[in-house]
């Protein structure tokens, strides 16, 4: 049986939310999420790249619609090279500045320094948008949701 993971990580991915409000954010989604079997708030000292795990599916550039592969594993080495504190980057498709940040994942993708986790949810449903914005608001920033499967 594979394992999945509802994550949560802000659109800002350099900013972390305060203790408190981890802590907030964690109540609500156990909450949401009461079948989980752990839920929990992840402070990271550098930026990460949270990817979908299985359900990987590529990449595009956000500006022209390009497939982004041929040149994204180079980006993100150059990037992994700095902490992944350069995410910007001149597209090689098109020309356009881009983030890897921004490029349009298959399935979400984010970086960031701070991930709110639900191990094996077992929701019946994914979750609302509202939902997605109150863990935002707990939070204190907009957030982009990962489903992961292991």
């Amino acid at each position: 049986m594979s394992d999945s993971i509802l994550r949560y990580v802000p659109k800002d991915p350099f900013w972390q939310p305060s203790s408190e409000n981890a802590e907030k954010a964690v109540a609500l989604l156990r909450a949401m999420a009461p079948k989980a079997e752990s839920v929990e708030a992840n402070f990271e000292d550098e930026v990460r790249f949270y990817d979908p795990g299985e359900s990987w599916s590529g990449v595009a550039c956000n500006a022209c619609g390009a497939d982004a592969w041929p040149w994204w594993n180079g980006a993100m080495e150059a990037s992994f090279a700095s902490g992944f504190t350069e995410l910007d980057l001149v597209a090689p498709c098109c020309g356009a500045h881009v983030s890897l940040n921004e490029l349009r994942y298959g399935w979400p993708a984010a970086f960031g320094r701070f991930a709110l986790e639900a191990l094996n949810p077992l929701l019946m449903e994914d979750t609302t948008e509202d939902q997605d914005r109150r863990i935002g608001d707990c939070l204190g920033k907009p957030v982009r949701k990962i489903w992961v499967r292991l």
